[in-house]
This record gives structure tokens, sequence and C-alpha cells, in this order.
């Protein structure tokens, strides 16, 4: 049974007084837009990279993956790592990493270059994202207004994801593909200067010890079986080169938790797991990435393959896609007051759903800009934000104070590995539906069958939430119900 977190205080070091909440709550923000918008925002400039440092197809594809890959592998050891030696000391070093990675990414002459600062700009990202979720639930007390606080949260990280055609579109045709990266050196270089400033230090109380052969096998395991999945796209499902990293992987995995079963202080109490809020949200994110992540990849195909948008265009066409889930994350709350976490969560992946089928149904060689991608764009992004912020709530609220950056890590951990999986699964299906066939209908097609099996991904996803999520306790006027933990 897992403690109370009464049983297990978070300690916050002495220092000056405590800031503003909102300010907290600002820099922990920014910090995950960076984040998440930089698993999105080369998208667009990958042809300018290929040509400028004359990159391969499989090293053009790298690009985006060793970010994915070192951000999913590290992301539990980068929670870990804050509650037991400080979320501020992590999110600092965390955003550090990221900054300096993107300089050297924006100044690369080789292709390699690029790659090897992609990968650390992943590295830092694991450190940095859990803090910005567990420094924020520690700057705000549990309740509504923390409910709120992670609202905003989740909408400036759907928000940043949505934002990554836009902005990297801008960047590479008013400017170049090296802003797409370099954009985030002057803010990573304001966002630090905040949280030394505004930011107070906590962690976890007891001793200071890092569960080390746990962290390596974790890491390996995770990054090991993201390797597998990127695989998938290139040499398919059956191929060595995708089954042995995901046989390894799953092995490595096995291992750690055999591990984890006898440490005396281990990187992830599995008790933590009994608790069904907790367990059941992390799947269920797992799901929904799987079903939601390919949205804007797909749609940014769509518009420059099928339609002929330009870049700029494409980023410009997904922007009310942009505002609806960043809306559907800030309604969330209040929702969540009068229905509760789980009916919201229902709700916004059935929103979501539907936004997926008239996308398949709508999605053609010849579609109208309304039609095929404003209004079930808007759908979809809005079921997103509806879930995302209820999931985000009940994932942190069940487990002790003492494993806050170990839940953070988890649920980003959850919600990256799932969108890998979906996004490799997904592309696998319409590549087979195009199959040799050329032109844009051929292509068409093969778009519209991912957002079919998208949706039944999301219905696989409510049906998760029905039969396993808790369901919520009774509570006095005003408050915001939650699950029992049971």
């Amino acid at each position: 049974m897992l403690q109370t977190p009464a049983d297990t205080p978070t300690s916050r070091i002495p220092g000056r007084p405590t800031p503003p909440t909102w300010l907290v709550v600002a820099a922990a923000c920014a910090g995950q837009f960076l984040v998440v918008l930089d698993v999105s925002v080369v998208n667009v400039a990958l042809p300018s990279m290929r040509t400028d440092l004359g990159l391969s197809a499989t090293g053009l594809q790298w690009v985006v993956n060793a970010y994915s890959i070192a951000f999913a592998g590290f992301m539990l050891l980068g929670g870990r790592a804050g509650d037991l030696f400080g979320r501020k000391r992590m999110f600092l070093v965390g955003l550090g990493l990221f900054t300096l990675a993107s300089l050297a990414g924006g100044l690369a002459q080789e292709g390699w270059q690029l790659l090897l600062a992609r990968a650390v700009q992943g590295l830092g990202a694991a450190v940095l994202a859990p803090s910005t979720l567990t420094i924020l639930t520690s700057a705000v007390p549990e309740g509504p207004a923390r409910v709120r606080a992670i609202a905003t949260w989740s909408a400036v990280g759907a928000g940043g994801g949505a934002a990554g055609g836009l902005v990297g579109g801008v960047l590479t045709d008013g400017l170049s593909w090296r802003w797409t990266l370099l954009v985030n050196v002057p803010v990573g270089v304001l966002v630090l200067a905040a949280a030394v400033r505004w930011i107070s230090e906590s962690r976890a109380s007891g001793a200071r010890r890092l569960d080390l052969p746990g962290a390596v096998l974790v890491t390996g395991g995770i990054a090991t079986l993201a390797y597998g999945i990127v695989q998938t796209e290139v040499e398919g499902w059956t191929a060595a080169a995708t089954l042995v990293p995901l046989a390894v992987g799953l092995a490595l995995i096995g291992a750690f938790l055999a591990v984890e079963a006898r440490a005396k202080a281990p990187l992830m109490p599995l008790g933590l797991f009994r608790v069904r809020s907790v367990s059941a949200a992390n799947a269920t994110m797992f799901v929904c990435g799987m079903g939601m992540f390919g949205m804007w990849f797909f749609m940014t195909l769509y518009a420059q393959n099928v339609l002929g948008y330009t870049p700029l265009e494409a980023g410009l066409a997904l922007i009310p896609s942009s505002v609806s889930v960043v809306v559907g994350s800030k309604v969330a709350p209040r929702l969540m007051r009068v229905m509760g976490a789980r009916s919201v969560t229902v709700i916004g992946v059935l929103v979501a759903a539907v936004g997926f089928l008239w996308q398949w149904r709508a999605l053609d060689a010849d579609g109208a800009y309304v039609t095929s991608i404003m209004l079930p764009g808007i759908l979809m992004m809005l079921g997103a934000g509806l879930a995302g912020t209820p999931l985000a709530s009940l994932a942190t609220s069940g487990a002790d104070l003492g494993d806050a950056g170990l839940v953070a890590g988890l649920i980003n951990t959850s919600r990256t590995m799932g969108g890998s999986l979906g996004l490799a699964v997904l592309s696998t299906i319409a590549a087979s539906r195009t199959g040799d066939r050329s032109g844009t209908h051929a292509l068409a097609e093969g778009y519209a069958q991912a957002f079919l099996w998208g949706a039944v991904i999301l219905t696989a996803a409510v049906v998760l939430v029905l039969v396993w999520m808790p369901k919520p306790q009774k509570t006095q006027p005003g408050e915001i119900s939650s699950p029992s933990g049971d």
C-alpha cells in the first residue's frame, strides 16, 4: 500500500519569499511548451535540412527520431531525479541542456552534428518535462486551483505540438531551417532567468539515493523499444531490424520490473500501479497517444502532398485546430467540477473519435479547406484538449507526494511512447492502402485509412476508461470529484 502524502512530505528548501503562483505556473508552462514544440517544429524544415547538410533519407528520418527516442527513454529517470535531487535543479539542468543543444543544432555544419544535437535536446527535454508538472503541482494546492493550473499546463503543451507546423513554416520560409532550432535559445535563456528567480526548490524527503540498475534497465528498455517502433516505418513489422530491438527492449523492461520488485529504494515503486487512477490514466494516455498523435503528421502531409499547400499555408490551415485544443483544455476544469474527471475524459475521447471519423469520410484529393481540414480538425483537437486535462489530473492525484516527479515522468512517457507506436502503426496502414500507386487520390486514400484506424483506437480508449478507471467518490459542493485509489 502506498503511503499518504502526510507520511512522506515534500520538503521545501528555505529561500526567498514564496513568489506569486501565476509566475511559477507561467515558468513551468513555458518549459513544457518548448519541450512539446520541438517534437513537431522541424517537420516542415526537413527538406531544407536535407539540401543544406546532404542528409540521406534515413538520416532525415533520424532528425525527428533522435529527439523522440532520447525523450522517451530518459523520461522516468528525469522524473525520479527531480524527486531525489530537487525539481528546480532538474528543471534548470534540463532546460540548460535543451537550450545549448538547440544552439548546437542550429549551427550544425554536418549531418551527424545535427543528429547529435537533436539527441541531446531529447535528453534535456526528458529531464525538463517531468519537473514542469511537479513544480506546478507543488506550487498549487490540491483542489480546483490545481486542476485549473494543470489545464493550463495541458493547453500549453498541446498548443506547443499544434504550433509546431506553423512556427516551423514561418521560420523556414522567412529565415532558414536553422531558426527552427535557434528560436529556442532566447526563449530558453528567458525561462532560465525566470526559473532561477521565481521557482522554489522542493524534493522528496529522505536519503538521496538513485536506483542505478533500475535506471539503466528502464532507460535502455524504453529507448530500445522506441528504436524498434521507429524501425517499423522503414523496415516493416516482420524484419529482424524491427523484431530484435523490440524483443530486447521488452526483455530489458522485464528485467527492470524484476529488479524493482527487490530493490530497497526502487526507481519505480511497483505499488504505485495498485492505485487504479494512476495505472488506468497512464494506460488511457498511452492508447489516446496512439490514436491522436498522428493527426498533425497526416494533416500536414495531406495539406502539402495532396492539396498543394506550402509549409506556411499548411501551418496556417491548422490554426483553428490549435485554438480548439487550448479551448478544450481550459473548458475541461469547469466540466470536471460538474461531471467528474472520468466522465470528462470519456466525452473528450468520444469527441475526438467523431472528428477522426469525419476526417476519414471528408479526406479526398479535391477536398475543400472548411470541410476537409478545419471542421474535423477542430473536433479532433477539442476532444484532445478535453481529455488531456482530466487524465493528467487523475494520474497525479492518487500518488504519494514523494513520487510526484516519477508520476509526471510516467504520464509523459505513456503519451510519448503511445504516440510513437501509433504513428508507426498508422503510417504502415496508410502506406499499405496507398501501395505502389502514385498521385493525389492514392495518397488521400492512405491518409484517410489512417484516420479511420485512429478512430478505432480512440474507441478502445473509451472502453478502457469505462472498464478500468475508478468511479468518482462523492464530494462536497464546489469540490472536484476524484477517483478512489482502490
